[in-house]
């Protein structure tokens, strides 16, 4: 076509585009270095699974689908791209291999026609979600629209191109132009094309040609300064994501140390965050399906984690300069340079307001819904520390819970001695008693001082004394595990606790620990193992369910009733248990177990996690409606019509019991799990 217009084409655009990513490397490598290259299978199978399957886009059925098309079209129209830049030195060039009489070409042929229809499909279906639905989750602009417009002239060009091709192909060997099956989509270009002039032919052939070579590096570099980086950055982020429990929050080794020296606690500054938290900053498509599950923007909360990224991605990108040049004083000693970031404003409150944090439940569920593996609960979760331990700017009625927790060892700062009451009238050993039980039950600060919780707590204890379980309490050696303070960003109190803890379950070494509080549970499993305890532990859930299933407990009385059941989050989408609790109430005599239409791993939040349960709500953004997440939440559960509502937590029992009653509906009663199970195995309610 023309060698030296296609080298400076070349040249010129790669050349620029390897200038950005340099850029967004230096960028992404300003703070702590975190490797992840650990578990080589898993990485690879997850990237599989969810990069190039993209399994959480199923999840979205004619989204998903329009996606996953755009995405194999790119990769099968790759080699095409290649093969027309090569035609630009050579119009003869296929790779050798490729040409329409070969085998191979025939094939390819046939693929790229199909893939070419496929992604133009796609391409409609995005643009009548952007012109026609405009859903409220994606961010406005043009840029959407401008890069599905390139990508479908890109298609169109292309077929522009083979059409015009061949009917050239075919007038020089003085052959009629006729449909071929290798080729569907460009015969039916040729044949639109037959009768155009030679002129015109030459003129609709190069400018195919030159649109489809000039727009991909056109895409290529918009990519580094758009939401679709991602093409880039993507499949890097599945590949790095943290392969820990989801339940399990980074641990902060040597706080102590870091208090004596003064050191920044949290995340204070940008530059803090580690490479991989930049790579998710620059992974983010925009599409919102984070927001439209957040519990806290759902109910007129400040908190969009989309948002949140954006924020923090166009503060990085809009002081660049500064960042850069601060981090290279640095590595010269500079005097001036302690501040670290060449003298810019900390994140909280100049980038993200202190309302946007202290509005999250740390529910995940933005987590579980972005295609792309961004965490957000820890950024949160970290900027919160800073607040915290460093600033002590936070919620005044967290002070409370803080003190409770210090003092009495339990977020209600009730007296510690009092942990044990409510097993007045029941058998319940001590491990102290009896240190060879298998099983320890750990009750939980809720369970323990709630009066309403503590119905749980009995029951749970009937049902293991009827079940013959070999158990025991720690009673008042029991501290609190510590979540409410982590999950608040109160770190140090948190370690404080959990180094407590791991040294009395260490001194008794239990086979199994048993709690029915998902906040306890996962802080156990997920957690304690950072702090050398690392042992068994089993939800209730999953203990009553397996008990059941052993014939050690037999539910004979029948419970009438339809009942909706709600999933807490730290059980659920933390730690994926979800049909143990249902499995136990389906095997009680006519109980009718009802789901939601927010259910499973989209069940919405009770509105207790990340240590709501000790706070009030935050106020609600201008212009949304204010709303409590656990009044959204029980709606959601009395429209399937229950006669009861039954979880699996203590956190959440309080927040659906408040629903309720704000509500007026006390025709329907909350009950836990172990509390309908004890019921129908023989007990009283």
């Amino acid at each position: 076509m023309n060698p030296t217009t296609m080298t400076i084409l070349l040249v010129g655009a790669w050349g620029l585009f390897a200038w950005q990513l340099y850029r967004r490397w230096r960028l992404m490598t300003l703070g702590p270095n975190e490797s992840r290259f650990d578990h080589l299978g898993e990485r690879i199978r997850r990237t599989w699974e969810y990069a190039f399957a993209q399994k959480r886009m199923r999840r979205y059925w004619w989204a998903g689908i329009a996606h996953q098309l755009i995405f194999l079209g790119f990769i099968v129209l790759l080699l095409r791209t290649l093969i027309l830049w090569g035609r630009g030195y050579d119009e003869s060039f296929n790779f050798w291999v490729f040409g329409v009489g070969q085998p191979l070409g025939k094939v390819y042929s046939f693929l790229k026609d199909i893939f070419v229809v496929l992604v133009l499909a796609g391409t409609s279906l995005f643009f009548y979600y952007r012109i026609v639905l405009k859903p409220e989750r994606l961010s406005k602009g043009f840029e959407g629209i401008l890069i599905l417009l390139i990508i479908a002239t890109m298609m169109l060009a292309d077929l522009l191109y083979d059409g015009a091709e061949m009917v050239r192909v075919a007038r020089a060997e003085g052959a009629a132009i006729e449909f071929h099956a290798v080729e569907p989509a460009g015969s039916i270009a040729a044949m639109a094309l037959a009768h155009v002039s030679d002129g015109t032919l030459n003129v609709l052939r190069h400018l195919g040609f030159w649109t489809h070579g000039t727009l991909v590096l056109l895409f290529l570099n918009l990519l580094p300064i758009s939401k679709h980086f991602h093409v880039v950055t993507g499949i890097p982020n599945v590949f790095f994501q943290s392969l820990a429990p989801r339940g399990r929050l980074p641990n902060v080794p040597d706080i102590e140390g870091m208090l004596e020296r003064e050191e920044t606690l949290g995340l204070k500054r940008i530059e803090q965050l580690s490479w991989k938290a930049v790579l998710d900053l620059y992974t983010c498509t925009e599409c919102g399906r984070c927001t439209d599950q957040c519990p806290a923007h759902g109910t007129g909360k400040l908190l969009s984690p989309k948002q949140l990224t954006l924020d923090l991605r166009d503060y990085l990108y809009k002081h660049e300069k500064a960042l850069v040049g601060a981090k290279g004083s640095r590595s010269q000693g500079a005097e001036g340079a302690e501040d670290g970031n060449g003298g810019l404003p900390e994140l909280v409150p100049d980038v993200i307001k202190p309302e946007v944090l202290w509005a999250c439940t740390t529910c995940g569920a933005c987590e579980t819904e972005c295609p792309v593996f961004i965490t957000y609960v820890d950024k949160i979760v970290d900027m919160r520390r800073n607040l915290v331990m460093e600033k002590s700017e936070f919620p005044a009625e967290l002070q409370n819970a803080f003190r409770g927790m210090e003092t009495n060892s339990n977020p209600w700062n009730f007296p510690s001695s009092d942990r044990a009451a409510w097993t007045e009238g029941l058998a319940v050993p001590r491990m102290a008693e009896k240190p060879d039980a298998d099983v320890l039950f750990w009750v939980g600060c809720s369970a323990s001082f709630d009066d309403r919780a503590r119905r749980i707590t009995r029951a749970m204890a009937n049902l293991l004394n009827t079940a013959g379980v070999n158990y025991a309490i720690l009673g008042e050696e029991e501290c609190c595990t510590g979540d409410p303070a982590r999950r608040a960003g109160n770190e140090f109190l948190f370690q404080m606790l959990a180094q407590q803890n791991a040294e009395i379950l260490n001194n008794y070494k239990p086979r199994t620990i048993v709690t029915t509080c998902p906040h306890c549970f996962n802080t156990l499993a997920n957690e304690y193992p950072d702090f050398g305890a690392k042992f068994r532990v089993v939800h209730h859930s999953e203990f009553l369910a397996q008990l059941v299933a052993d014939g050690k407990l037999r539910p004979t009385n029948r419970i009438d009733a339809k009942v909706a059941f709600h999933d807490s989050c730290y059980l659920g989408r933390y730690n994926e248990i979800y049909e143990p609790p249902r499995e136990t109430l389906r095997s009680i005599p006519g109980l009718t177990v009802l789901e939601p239409t927010a259910t499973r791993d989209r069940g919405m939040c009770c509105g207790a996690g990340g240590a709501q349960m000790f706070k009030e709500e935050e106020h609600a953004r201008p212009g949304a409606q204010d709303e409590r997440v656990n009044l959204k939440r029980t709606d959601q559960l009395l429209e399937t019509k229950p006669d009861m509502v039954a979880s699996s937590c203590p956190f959440c029992q309080r927040m659906l019991i408040d629903g309720l009653a704000g509500r007026s509906r006390e025709d329907v009663k909350q009950f836990d799990i172990a509390e309908l199970l004890w019921q129908a195995v023989g007990g009283k309610g």
